[in-house]
């Protein structure tokens, strides 16, 4: 069913979401607080489009892509229609209830209104909404929307059944699959995953047992190539639990528990190396940002197109 769905953030998240709700034939309207964070989100989500045609993932063009969406500094206007509104501005609990609190008095009375929060509580987003916080939601997407199937839907403590219905059924009707999360934890599921790799991995590197770039081989090439077609649990059973069982026993001691962040971090950015905007971070790149990135998504459309090829 078509919608009206306003995102609120013109940033590389804010892009992707315009261009995969366009593709999937849904009027978008991207808001951001600057003209030229509006203009460069145009430019790239025209990249974006010829970069899901010449990939054989959709049939569009930039052209097509665009003219479904509407770029607007007036967040009440842009708003004002909407049947879903998407927030993504930056991880800031303070401009987040900010975003709500306008939100509350501007989207119309039946709005989903969703946040693409990575790790913030929900429920402490709802608070700036108090007479519509059962229509607030966390919506988060794993980046670039428009290739990487997954969506976490996760419940506040105010959160209606019928919002979280509303919600999944949307991103199922735009082919992503939900991920309920029905306890509003710090960092949800994937981020909490995610980062309980990063920091195994800042350790064995502070620890000297392996270099920046084989830690980071073992994880993409190894780890991240199995777990692309076979999860953690099916994992642990087709290898069997007692096994598992025993060697968590012997190797869970070992593991990295630190609960503050590693030092790595400060050190990087204290030496200007931000990461491939600043041309270094744990690693170097001579190349362009946007080649890096496009390289990124060529190869995350190759192994889709392999999945459903094997799917069909």
């Amino acid at each position: 069913m078509e919608q009206n769905v306003s995102v609120i953030g013109a940033g590389n998240m804010g892009q992707g979401f315009g261009v995969h709700f366009a593709v999937h034939g849904h009027d978008v309207t991207l808001v951001d607080h600057r003209d030229s964070n509006l203009e460069r989100a145009a430019d790239r989500m025209a990249d974006a489009a010829a970069e899901l045609r010449d990939g054989g993932i959709a049939d569009v063009t930039p052209e097509t892509v665009l003219d479904r969406v509407t770029f607007t500094t007036d967040q009440a206007a842009g708003v004002a229609d909407a049947d879903v509104v998407l927030e993504t501005v930056p991880e800031d609990l303070g401009i987040k209830r900010e975003v709500f609190t306008a939100l509350g008095e501007h989207a119309p009375d039946d709005a989903v209104l969703a946040s693409n929060t990575s790790g913030i509580p929900i429920t402490e987003i709802q608070s700036a909404v108090p007479d519509c916080a059962d229509r607030v939601v966390g919506c988060h997407w794993w980046f670039p929307p428009y290739l990487l199937e997954p969506v976490e839907i996760v419940r506040g403590e105010r959160t209606s059944d019928r919002t979280m219905d509303r919600i999944r059924a949307f991103v199922e009707d735009v082919e992503r699959r939900p991920i309920t999360v029905e306890k509003d934890v710090p960092g949800f599921v994937w981020n909490r995953i995610q980062n309980a790799v990063i920091r195994e991995c800042l350790h064995l590197l502070e620890e000297d047992v392996a270099s920046i770039e084989d830690i980071n081989a073992a994880v993409r090439d190894g780890y991240a190539r199995r777990t692309s077609v076979i999860g953690p649990f099916e994992t642990m059973d087709i290898a069997g639990v007692e096994q598992f069982r025993t060697v968590a026993e012997h190797l869970y001691p070992h593991l990295c528990s630190a609960t503050e962040v590693h030092g790595t971090f400060d050190d990087r950015l204290a030496e200007g190396a931000t990461g491939i905007d600043a041309g270094r971070g744990f690693l170097e790149y001579d190349e362009p940002e946007a080649e890096i990135v496009a390289r990124r998504d060529r190869r995350l459309a190759a192994l889709r197109r392999c999945f459903e090829s094997f799917e069909e």
